[in-house]
């Protein structure tokens, strides 16, 4: 697919993988919206873009919703149609977390996690897909995560609410494929955003140690050095990808017409692992889990 002269949709496009994916776009000669809560940050976005324009009539605005509001999202794409004509992309970038453990999570963040990951993905697409079926074209793309396909210890909010992504993009996928409109999700690891940074300040130690964030101090049962040594062998020392790796390889999927994207060749592995053994990723899981327990134990 060439990006020139592309009509493209991109929410959370103000920070992180939406900010990083529209900058390489903008170098693409894609017309670029971006939908976010704060203008002020899209008003910097725009004017970043702006010195990566690479033809004098590129389009580049930013339009202030809530995703968590339909309404706010249906006037956002009104006026971006208005301003720019309809769009030929969808990417759903934004997203929210709050690591912890399940008893200590309050409900209002397991509902506004929900609400900004899973129904701010409908929300935007259900205001978007008029205009696609309308010219029987266009590709939406989906941002789900790794903890979207594996349930991993401390994110039963955002696991739940990027199973959903996966979920509602399979079957997306399969309803729209009719109407010439393609569907891609994606799956990234973690990723060095803004959004990181703040949740690893509260992130449960055991997280921390199923992610390779953090190292055990002692190693005591045989157990203990396998499930480790699976740990370290597939996630290494946990070095977060780069958001401009992320969306070099969300927009080289977009091109490919790939419906499942997930950057980084490990990473690949991983979901093709956790498919195919998850008792042994359980079970590696559970002793990470029990070694942090352990260490915690003993400060």
């Amino acid at each position: 697919m060439n990006f020139q002269g592309a009509n493209v949709i991109i929410t959370g496009g103000s920070s992180g993988i939406g900010k990083a994916t529209a900058k390489l776009l903008a170098r693409e000669g894609a017309n670029v919206f971006l939908i976010a809560r704060n203008q002020k940050k899209l008003d910097q976005t725009v004017q970043e873009l702006e010195a990566e324009r690479v033809d004098a009539g590129q389009l580049f605005q930013g339009f202030s919703a809530d995703v968590r509001h339909y309404k706010e999202v249906e006037a956002a794409v009104t006026a971006i149609v208005q301003a720019g004509g309809p769009p030929d992309i969808l990417i759903n970038s934004a997203g929210i977390t709050h690591p912890g453990y399940f008893e200590e999570i309050p409900l209002s963040i397991f509902r506004d996690i929900m609400d900004t990951n899973y129904f701010g993905t409908l929300h935007t697409i259900k205001a978007v897909l008029p205009h696609l079926l309308a010219k029987r074209d266009g590709h939406i793309v989906n941002i789900s995560s790794m903890a979207g396909f594996l349930g991993v210890f401390g994110y039963t909010a955002y696991s739940a609410s990027k199973f959903a992504v996966r979920g509602f993009s399979d079957v997306l996928r399969c309803e729209l494929k009719q109407h010439n409109i393609r569907v891609s999700v994606v799956c990234p690891p973690d990723t060095d955003t803004p959004q990181l940074w703040a949740e690893n300040k509260i992130k449960p130690l055991e997280t921390k140690m199923i992610t390779g964030a953090a190292k055990p101090e002692k190693l005591d049962r045989v157990g203990e050095f396998i499930a480790y040594g699976i740990t370290k062998l597939f996630i290494g020392e946990a070095e977060p990808m780069s958001p401009e790796q992320v969306a070099r390889t969300l927009l080289r999927g977009i091109q490919r017409g790939d419906y499942l994207i997930i950057p980084g060749m490990g990473n690949r592995l991983i979901y093709y692992i956790s498919g195919l053994l998850s008792p042994l990723v359980n079970w590696v899981f559970d002793q990470m889990a029990g070694l942090a327990r352990k260490q915690r134990s003993a400060l």
